[in-house]
């Protein structure tokens, strides 16, 4: 038997119970991993709330990141040992999700953990990770056209901005609502002109001027809303629209419509959809190409906020921070002693 945080049904964060539960049976291609970090994802909360995500819910057990230490193979598994420090994102192809004590995974889905991350940092790259990397290789962006990103501070928007700015792409414009978001900004290298307050109340004109005749070629939205609205109005006709969230409001649909905009829509779990092997590695190989990336010093680990150990009370919390938009930037992150 293992401990985890159950889902009891959808809606309030009250709905969240600690319970004990059967411990995963590993079958020949599954590596069983003891969790020891695991961090949140605002899609946790939309599917808490049985928004459109819950559809994609298999498990009363939230969470789809993890970092930990293997505890048991499969006789059809190569390449792992007990006792390694692997990292995954699991979505729904795991046998539950990660507000537990253990899981068992296809080994696909699975990379090992470079020594120079902990538990904590490794957890909170996977889906950020390969959010970042497919908005990167789909856009396929020119070094020389500037390109605006709404939500630029958060986890997959500060991957992005290092992919893009290792890449060449300098001309980087985002939006930043204090201080702290604009630093963490500069601290990647964005020039402090390119980083425009969205409190402000001419922050759309602000943002118009860094490009040639106020139209950008490229949007990158990572927050959605009143945002996509923006990014609508700011792209030119036959312009590109990359669309993280699905959460673009019918006015911004609709003026994307009327420009023929090319729209790329980024989703994690398209990968599962066909229910390939082949299609499913592209979990691990993209999280292992993230953390060679890393041992090369290319780029960073994230920012992350270890918010508590396992438990109702540490999922309750970062389901409100999320919800409430208090996350500053920081990916949130729960360990298990």
């Amino acid at each position: 038997m293992m401990k985890a945080i159950v889902l009891k049904d959808f809606g309030s964060i009250d709905n969240f119970e600690l319970a004990e539960v059967d411990t995963p049976i590993v079958t020949p291609n599954d590596i069983l991993v003891k969790i020891k970090a695991t961090a949140f994802n605002p899609i946790d909360y939309q599917m808490r709330q049985g928004a459109t995500e819950s559809k994609l819910l298999k498990s009363p057990i939230l969470g789809r990141e993890l970092s930990g230490i293997v505890s048991q193979i499969g006789e059809q598994v190569t390449g792992f040992t007990i006792g390694d420090r692997v990292t995954a994102y699991v979505g729904s192809l795991a046998s539950n999700g990660t507000y537990a004590e253990f899981i068992s995974i296809p080994q696909q889905l699975v990379a090992k953990t470079p020594t120079s991350l902990s538990f904590a940092q490794a957890t909170a790259l996977p889906m950020v990770s390969m959010t970042a990397m497919q908005c990167f290789q789909r856009a396929n962006i020119p070094k020389e056209k500037p390109v605006f990103i709404s939500g630029g501070a958060g986890g997959v928007g500060t991957l992005l901005i290092k992919l893009l700015l290792v890449n060449g792409n300098n001309e980087l414009i985002t939006t930043a609502g204090n201080e702290d978001s604009k630093n963490q900004l500069i601290s990647l290298g964005l020039n402090p002109d390119n980083i425009i307050n969205y409190h402000e109340p001419d922050f759309f004109e602000k943002i118009q001027s860094k490009c040639t005749n106020g139209k950008f070629e490229y949007c990158i939205d990572l927050v959605g809303g009143k945002m996509s609205e923006v990014c609508a109005n700011l792209l030119q006709v036959h312009g590109v629209y990359v669309d993280v969230t699905f959460l673009a409001t019918e006015q911004a649909r609709e003026t994307l419509f009327d420009k023929a905009t090319i729209i790329i829509n980024v989703a994690n779990f398209a990968y599962s959809l066909t229910g390939n092997s082949n299609d499913t590695a592209f979990y691990g190989s993209a999280l292992n190409e993230i953390f060679n990336k890393i041992n090369d010093s290319i780029i960073s680990p994230i920012d992350i906020n270890i918010i508590g150990n396992l438990s109702v009370e540490t999922v309750q919390k970062a389901h409100l921070m999320m919800e409430r938009n208090e996350t500053r930037g920081k990916k949130l992150v729960m360990i298990n002693d």
